[in-house]
């Protein structure tokens, strides 16, 4: 009984070690955070002003500035934002350039926000890149 348990986690292990290792490699592709929103009824120009908030900070910190796709026709989402991936000492240096425009920080800002949303996701990507590129990497 308790050699099947062993070998359980330790296949368990190897493919959370492998997964790891993938996702450490260095490449060349930058990494960003795809998000998609379904904005709460009657929130719409809200969040927009929020997110236009969030752009001045950024901008200010010198961080990448966030890509906004609004709905067209299709699946139900209003909004897809494409954001980079922000290192600890750029999060600090754009919480006290908020904090210096009197936007709430922490955890009073993302209850802030998520009134906002109906519902959202978040998803992390490597890219843009290309399909030349990609196989480049594989090989």
């Amino acid at each position: 009984m308790k050699r099947p348990l062993l070998v359980s986690l330790l296949v368990v292990a190897a493919s959370l070690s492998e997964g790891a290792r993938w996702t450490q490699k260095k490449t060349d592709v930058p990494r960003a955070r795809i998000s998609i929103y379904l904005v709460a009824p009657g929130r719409q120009l809200d969040f927009l002003r929020y997110w236009a908030a969030q752009e001045e900070v950024a901008k200010e910190a010198g961080v990448a500035p966030v890509q906004l796709y609004a709905h067209v026709e299709g699946d139900r989402w209003d909004y897809l934002l494409v954001r980079p991936i922000t290192t600890p000492d750029q999060d600090a240096r754009m919480d006290e350039i908020a904090e210096r425009k009197g936007l709430k920080t922490g955890v009073p800002a993302s209850l802030e926000f998520r009134a906002l949303v109906a519902s959202h996701t978040d998803t992390l990507v490597a890219g843009p890149t290309s399909p030349a590129a990609m196989v480049k990497a594989a090989q």
